[in-house]
C-alpha cells in the first residue's frame, strides 16, 4: 500500500478514531492517522494520512472547514447537541428574518468558549471527563473566525444552515449562541462536514472501502512550492538547512523529479526542515 491521503466519509455514531481503525483493517496497515476530529454525532469528511503522509497531517490543521447542519430552537441540552439531556425549553416566536440577522451577528472574529463536553484540557483534565464527574471546569474563551453562517431553511423550529469557519470553531457552540441571541435557546441536531480546504465530501469514500490513497503531494498542495536543483535536493533529503527563500510560512520542497522531499520553513537567514520524508523501504 502506497503512502498518501485518503478522503473518508465518517458515518454517524462512531468516533474519528473508530473510523481510523476501520481504514486500518480495510487496508491491512497500522500507520493511519486523521486531521480534524469529528464528534460521534457528526458525519462527513475526515482527511486521513497513510504511511509517511501521517507526518504531514499537521499542516492541514489550519485549513478552513465547511459544514451543513441543523439547530433546533427552543431546547437547550447539557452537551449543546442531541447527544445530551434537555435542560431548558422555551417558546419559539421568531421569523426567518430574525434568524438570518442573528446568524449575521455571529460572523467574523468572535470569542467562543469550548463546550463543557469537549476534549479540551484545563488544569491537565479533559473537560468532558470533569463534566461527567460533576466538576465545574471552564476553558478560557478563544478567538475563532466564522466566514459565513447562512440560513438555508427555517420551518419555525429547526434551522438548517451552512457555516464556513476557521479550525477550532465549535459549531455546536455556534448553534447554542444562535439560540441565545434569539432568546429561546437551541442545540445542534445534525452536522455534516462538507469541506476541508480544497478537499470535499463528494470525493470521499466509506472507511470500510477507502480505495487507493492520493499521492503524498496532495497533503501540501495548499502550501507554497519550491523546486530545488539537484544539489539542494540532496542537501534537503539529508535534513540540511537551505538558503533563505523569502517564503512566509511552511512550504513544500520538491526535487527535480517532482517528488516531495519535505516541508521547510524560512527563518529569515535560512530555510530549515520541519519534516523530511525518508525514502520508503523497497
Amino acid at each position: 500500500m502506497s503512502d498518501g491521503l485518503l478522503l473518508i466519509e465518517k458515518p454517524r455514531g462512531i468516533t474519528s478514531h473508530d473510523a481510523v481503525d476501520r481504514v486500518r483493517r480495510a487496508l491491512g496497515v497500522r500507520k493511519v492517522g486523521h486531521a480534524g476530529t469529528l464528534d460521534p454525532m457528526a458525519t462527513g469528511l475526515l482527511v486521513m494520512g497513510v504511511g509517511r503522509a501521517t507526518r504531514l497531517l499537521r499542516f492541514l490543521g489550519d485549513l478552513v472547514k465547511e459544514y451543513e447542519g441543523t439547530a433546533r430552537l427552543g431546547e437547550e441540552t447539557d452537551t449543546l447537541d442531541a447527544e445530551g439531556e434537555v435542560v431548558r425549553t422555551a417558546p419559539v416566536d421568531v421569523s426567518d428574518r430574525d434568524v438570518a440577522a442573528a446568524m449575521r451577528d455571529l460572523t467574523g472574529e468572535i470569542e467562543q468558549r469550548p463546550p463543557a463536553y469537549s476534549a479540551v484540557k484545563v488544569e491537565g483534565r479533559r473537560l468532558h471527563r470533569a463534566a461527567r464527574a460533576g466538576e465545574a471546569l471552564e476553558a478560557p474563551p478563544r478567538t475563532v473566525r466564522v466566514d459565513a453562517f447562512d440560513l438555508l431553511r427555517f420551518d419555525g423550529r429547526d434551522v438548517r444552515f451552512r457555516v464556513v469557519c476557521s479550525s477550532g470553531t465549535y459549531v455546536r457552540s455556534l448553534a447554542s449562541d444562535l439560540g441565545g441571541r434569539l432568546r429561546c435557546g437551541a442545540h445542534l441536531t445534525r452536522l455534516v462536514r462538507t469541506r476541508i480546504g480544497s478537499f470535499r465530501l463528494v470525493d470521499a469514500a466509506p472507511p470500510d472501502r477507502p480505495g487507493d490513497p492520493r499521492p503524498l503531494e496532495a497533503a501540501v498542495s495548499h502550501l507554497p512550492r519550491l523546486d530545488l536543483d539537484d544539489e539542494e535536493a540532496v542537501a534537503a533529503s539529508h535534513g540540511r538547512c537551505l538558503g533563505p527563500t523569502g517564503i512566509e510560512g511552511p512550504y513544500g520542497a520538491f526535487g527535480a523529479d517532482g517528488q516531495l522531499i519535505g516541508v521547510f520553513r524560512d527563518t529569515g537567514t535560512k530555510s530549515c526542515p520541519e519534516v523530511v520524508l525518508s525514502q520508503p523501504k523497497r
